[in-house]
């Protein structure tokens, strides 16, 4: 049996939080097993609440004060625990990045931006400014700290199958200077060549327009059900129904086998960052 990890409390919130939880869970003698029962929830999802690594949805919290008798000690802290974990990200995709971290394999279907994965700073800085061009460089500079943050995941051993398809404009045209979109194209490269990523490119004039204009980004999981995400500018929508995650997947296969092959793909990511380095637009 591997041996029970502590909770140091001081790090954070959520792990403040989940050390409180597990508390009192042991002091009523009950397992995670016993403690979930009842609820829509399974053993690992509460055991990861516990360890400070997922936010507590208000249900089960409530369940938990019901069962650990903790007069809704747990219901009123798990805003608090929401808030913290949301950090510089927008609200509602603050728990697509807590889920980009548990995630076995994420599939994305770029149509308008690079992938926050495959950002750069100064790219990321460029978005940030278009999109909310009011934000104090403090806040600005807190938005591309999360977002670069994120691709730590692929640090990790047990980092997830990245599959992006990518839409030709994104490589052709530019927001920033042509040096650096060079960076931001020779950036992506290295991530595809150190295995972390298969990109493919899918061309300008690719037969797939209905399945064009909406971005898509799939999870899976090791036990919980896939989904299915997608967003504009200032909103993110996340789809967990079974049969409409098929429907948007069958959309993904067919953007995936109008795309370009991986070797292709990377060879004109490679291309067109040297056409940019050499002052020719691609």
């Amino acid at each position: 049996m591997a041996a029970r990890k502590d909770i140091d409390g001081s790090a954070s919130v959520p792990q403040f939080y989940g050390k409180e939880l597990r508390f009192k869970r042991e002091e009523a003698g009950l397992t995670l097993e016993g403690l979930v029962e009842g609820s829509f929830y399974g053993v690992t999802y509460l055991s990861e609440i516990e360890r400070g690594q997922r936010r507590m949805p208000l249900d089960l919290a409530q369940h938990v004060d019901r069962v650990l008798r903790t007069d809704g000690f747990f219901a009123r802290g798990c805003e608090d625990v929401r808030k913290a974990k949301q950090g510089a990200h927008a609200a509602y995709f603050a728990p697509i990045a807590e889920s980009e971290k548990r995630a076995l394999a994420i599939e994305r279907w770029s149509n308008a931006l690079i992938p926050g994965l495959l950002q750069t700073a100064t790219y990321a800085r460029a978005v940030i400014r278009s999109t909310h061009p009011r934000d104090i460089p403090e806040e600005a500079q807190a938005k591309i700290d999360a977002r670069l943050k994120r691709a730590e995941l692929f640090e990790t051993p047990k980092s997830p199958d990245y599959w992006v398809i990518m839409h030709e404009p994104l490589v052709r045209n530019f927001t920033i200077t042509p040096v650096e979109m060079a960076e931001q194209l020779d950036h992506i490269a290295a991530f595809v060549q150190r295995g972390c990523a298969t990109l493919q490119i899918l061309p300008w004039n690719a037969p797939t327009q209905p399945f064009m204009e909406l971005s898509m980004m799939f999870m899976e999981f090791a036990d919980e059900p896939p989904l299915m995400y997608t967003e504009g500018p200032y909103h993110g929508q996340t789809i967990d129904d079974p049969f409409l995650v098929k429907q948007y997947r069958k959309a993904y296969d067919r953007l995936r086998a109008a795309a370009l092959p991986p070797e292709a793909s990377l060879a004109l990511i490679e291309e067109a960052a040297e056409d940019y380095r050499h002052g020719q637009r691609p």
